[in-house]
């Protein structure tokens, strides 16, 4: 293959103090957090959730319940073209890392959570809408997210994602609020109760396309399932403590961003339905502007399209024409 593509990663802690570099996503969660007057009230409320969620979870030798923290880092990963000293900012995901304070270690979390891409704006923002514009029926391109996918799995096959981090991410979503969900009787201690979905999303599609399976679970004390996107074996390849701070952390965010599904007055039900009209549901303190963000979606499709998919179309095209993972 003639194209290589090389990746940079690079690290900054997502903490009271943070500030969103000029190449983030800024609908990304935790950027959308960090703007305006509230930015730091904002950061600050929500880390005090994820530690608080964190220790409901790990109540084990926890008796007062403050016996962990969870530290977060924003992972920036910077793509170079056939060595062109030209790089674009191709995904952010966060790192959790555990503060035992029984103990004084620092126990390593999972990478992935939260996933923010470019591309993926391009593709869902620009070309799918493109596509069906003066469409009679909803349909989706030929190859729609293959490249994006393998992109991805190339980044996670690469050394620079095997020398930073010793385990596949795993990714965290919202549930589908078009689709049904069924209890089933499997019940994880950490995850909690499995639900089904009534049928296949586009969204797992897609992330199928990244390599990724799903499955969907309600933790102990939450009011709807959450979706986890992984590689291999979610129960056994991750340890507890692990399983939580992905919990906490983005249970966290959705209640923020969410809220009529995963802050919800009533809890999911054998049956459940997601719906982003329910009124019966409460607020956090946390102060974010949800038509921003779907309007900033399309401004950061066009970016990509711009300076990534158009500039770079031939090299793309054949290397993903190449690709096998």
């Amino acid at each position: 293959m003639s194209t290589e593509f090389t990746f940079s990663i690079k690290s900054i802690s997502l903490d009271e103090n943070y500030r969103p570099a000029d190449s983030t996503r800024i609908t990304t969660n935790f950027a959308n957090l960090a703007r305006g007057e509230s930015r730091q009230d904002n950061l600050r409320n929500a880390l005090k959730m994820i530690d608080n969620r964190f220790n409901a979870l790990a109540h084990w030798d926890n008796p007062t319940g403050d016996r962990y923290s969870v530290e977060l880092e924003i992972v920036s990963v910077d793509m170079d073209i056939a060595g062109n000293d030209k790089s674009f900012p191709s995904i952010e995901v966060l790192k959790t890392n555990i503060v035992d304070h029984n103990t004084g270690e620092r126990i390593e979390g999972i990478v992935g959570n939260n996933f923010s891409s470019y591309v993926r704006d391009y593709d869902f923002s620009v070309l799918l809408l493109d596509h069906n514009k003066n469409q009679p029926k909803f349909s989706i391109p030929d190859n729609f997210g293959e490249l994006h996918g393998k992109l991805f799995k190339y980044f996670v096959d690469s050394q620079a994602y095997k020398q930073q981090f010793n385990k596949p991410p795993v990714i965290c979503l919202s549930v589908s609020d078009n689709k049904t969900y069924s209890r089933t009787e499997n019940q994880h201690p950490v995850l909690g109760y499995e639900y089904q979905p009534n049928e296949s999303s586009l969204t797992e599609q897609y992330f199928q396309k990244m390599g990724l399976q799903v499955r969907y679970f309600m933790p102990p004390n939450s009011v709807a399932p959450l979706a986890f996107y992984f590689f291999g074996d979610l129960l056994n390849d991750y340890s507890n403590l692990e399983l939580i701070s992905t919990i906490s952390t983005m249970e966290t965010f959705q209640k923020i961003y969410r809220p009529e599904i995963y802050n919800a007055n009533a809890v999911a039900g054998k049956c459940y339905q997601p719906n982003l009209k329910n009124s019966d549901h409460s607020l956090t303190q946390i102060v974010y502007d949800r038509v921003e963000r779907s309007q900033l979606a399309i401004q950061q499709g066009k970016f990509a399209e711009e300076n990534f998919i158009k500039p770079y179309q031939t090299i793309l095209q054949n290397w993903s024409e190449n690709y096998a993972f």
